[in-house]
């Protein structure tokens, strides 16, 4: 079985209110064992990203304007997708969000499969937190470089966070533990750790 664990970032909280998205990021896993297969896109969002989003990903205009907007980058998101079982923490925003920018673009609405991570984390720790940093520190995963919200790195660590709220990571998973990969793609085994210092913040 193949999924994606998959992740967004945003200008903000609302496609219906114009916000669009800056990173889409995915890891691949086949019966639940990490390929080493990544995507990392960044996507120019054709509008000023506000303060408080860039405080969040540090991710600016200036920076963002230099990649290809999302309808030129859509074919290659569907096709790394495919029809893969999306993984996702809080799937109806990322969903929410992918399927904004996939109407705005001519193209159809994802159908895939999906599983929430924070559903999964609230059934079995009813009441406890379950953002992406408390299941870190739950299972004892390191996200010590998890200074910005960054799309690929929170894959990474959802990754791992996916299989321990299933029932145990796999041997030498340790996705989020090593050097992450650079920038924009990445496709192999291999991950450099990402400068994530703020871009321009306009």
């Amino acid at each position: 079985m193949r999924e994606i664990v998959l992740d967004t970032e945003t200008t903000g909280l609302d496609p219906q209110a114009g916000h669009r998205i800056v990173e889409i990021a995915g890891v691949e896993l086949v019966n639940h064992v990490a390929t080493g297969r990544t995507q990392q896109l960044y996507v120019n969002p054709e509008r000023e990203v506000p303060e408080d989003a860039f405080r969040v990903h540090g991710l600016g205009l200036d920076y963002l304007k230099t990649f290809p907007t999302f309808r030129e980058r859509a074919q290659e998101f569907l096709d790394f997708v495919q029809d893969a079982r999306l993984v996702i923490h809080n799937a109806k925003f990322d969903l929410g969000f992918l399927n904004a920018e996939l109407s705005w673009a001519g193209r159809d609405r994802l159908t895939n499969d999906s599983v929430d991570t924070v559903e999964m984390a609230r059934r079995r720790f009813p009441g406890a937190q379950v953002n992406l940093d408390a299941l870190c520190k739950r299972f004892e995963i390191d996200n010590s470089s998890r200074d910005f919200h960054g799309a690929l790195l929170d894959c990474q660590l959802l990754a791992e966070v996916y299989l321990e709220l299933r029932g145990g990571r796999q041997p030498g998973l340790e996705l989020a533990k090593d050097a992450r990969r650079g920038a924009d793609g990445g496709s192999g085994p291999q991950f450099v750790k990402r400068d994530r210092t703020p871009r321009d913040p306009r």
